[in-house]
């Protein structure tokens, strides 16, 4: 088995400090060394200028838009109107594996090497050992009780049928697309199969009105739809209602939390293994209020980063998104932002052990971006410029290189 030794200008281990003209030694599919000096009789391979660090994760998306040239709907509009949109696009995508397998290509070419999918259909598509690792979230949507039996028998269905290689998990859609007594049998599987659980919420004001009040814009698509129940509703039900079953999850991962209040959010971080999940430039999209990044990391909630879709982004680079917080958000520092995107993405995932950071045990997926010779940390210059990745790899193969 081949040993190799990948020495840069920096590298960044991210649970480590940066370490100046650093070397990465791979054996196989793992890290065996990360230090200064290669490890044993390792063949050397100089990076040059470059800053080398594990590759992103994207801890939500929603591949089956990837083929989209621009996202849908229009700047600021409300989440329901844009929602159409989608359904609407549906209607003419003529292959959504075809699609998915692009969006893997690209966030490949973006530095991305491991991915929390929102998987429609994942049956029949094949993820090849030189695309990103995956996590399939198989979405679920029913909002009518005289669903919940027949919706929950076709999860069953689409989990023993598996679909692509890699990990599973179950995605409730969101509070205005499944039944709350079909959310408690998700989360009740998903406990019994140790699957983690992805749910959009408090994603817009929409969402929180239909709640709150049982009535706005939302609830108006749902009975033009034919789907409005009125038992879905009996009471109301605060997003703190959600974030209590989504608790029962061995991992849950709160999607947007755009409007997450003080009280939810504190409960969020009392709860370990809940991940909220920002998605920076969908939340600039819609035109949201203040993301309270701040608030989360005050009090000690697990944060994580995704890029949901092209249908409200410009693309699927991870890269991108941490930019576009460290813009925002200036009284972050570099290295932290940093971990959003990677070892923080991977905890939430529960893949830690595996991906999201540099360290001897773990899968050499790395990506490598251009950087100027610097002798301070590279870490503020990588978020403050717009160079891309030029060489990525997964599991110790070069699957990505453009030195142009």
């Amino acid at each position: 088995m081949e040993t190799i030794a990948l020495r840069a200008r920096w590298v960044l281990p991210i649970t480590m400090p940066p370490i100046n003209g650093g070397v990465v030694t791979i054996r196989g599919e793992r890290i065996v060394g990360v230090g200064l000096k290669p490890n044993g009789d390792a063949k050397l391979r100089d990076l040059g200028e470059v800053a080398l660090l594990p590759g992103f994760v994207n801890a939500h998306t929603h591949l089956e838009f990837s083929d989209l040239a621009k996202p849908l709907g229009e700047r600021n509009c409300a989440l329901p109107h844009w929602i159409r949109s989608v359904i609407a696009s549906r209607k003419q995508q003529v292959s959504p594996i075809t699609a998915v397998h692009a969006g893997l290509e690209e966030s490949l070419r973006a530095g991305v090497t491991t991915v929390g999918e929102i998987a429609t259909s994942p049956v029949g598509f094949t993820n090849p050992t030189n695309l990103p690792d995956v996590v399939w979230f198989h979405e679920v949507i029913g909002f009518s009780a005289a669903r919940v039996d027949s919706v929950f028998a076709d999860v069953l269905e689409r989990l023993s049928n598996r679909g692509p290689a890699g990990h599973v998990g179950i995605s409730p859609h969101a509070p205005y697309t499944v039944h709350p007594d079909l959310l408690e049998r998700l989360v009740s599987l998903a406990a019994q199969r140790n699957f983690p659980v992805a749910m959009h919420l408090a994603e817009s004001e929409e969402e929180l009105q239909l709640l709150t009040e049982n009535r706005g814009p939302f609830r108006d698509l749902l009975e033009e739809r034919s789907m409005w129940d009125d038992s879905a509703f009996t009471k109301r039900l605060p997003v703190l209602d959600y974030l209590h079953v989504l608790a029962r999850a061995p991992r849950a991962l709160v999607i947007h939390g755009n409007y997450l209040t003080p009280d939810e959010i504190e409960f969020v971080a009392a709860h370990p293994q809940m991940t909220v999940v920002y998605c920076p430039r969908t939340h600039n999209y819609f035109g949201h209020a203040r993301y309270p990044l701040e608030n989360l990391i005050r009090c000690g909630a697990a944060i994580a980063v995704g890029t949901d879709s092209r249908a409200s982004n410009p693309d699927l680079s991870v890269l991108g998104e941490l930019r576009c917080i460290a813009q925002e958000f200036a009284g972050l520092s570099s290295q932290r932002i940093l971990q959003l995107g990677t070892i923080d993405g991977a905890k939430a995932l529960g893949l830690d052990q595996e991906v999201g950071s540099l360290g001897v045990g773990k899968l050499a997926n790395l990506t490598a971006i251009p950087c100027d010779a610097t002798p301070a940390d590279p870490s503020e210059p990588l978020l403050h410029s717009e160079r891309l990745p030029t060489r990525t790899w997964i599991r110790g193969r070069l699957v990505h290189s453009n030195s142009s």
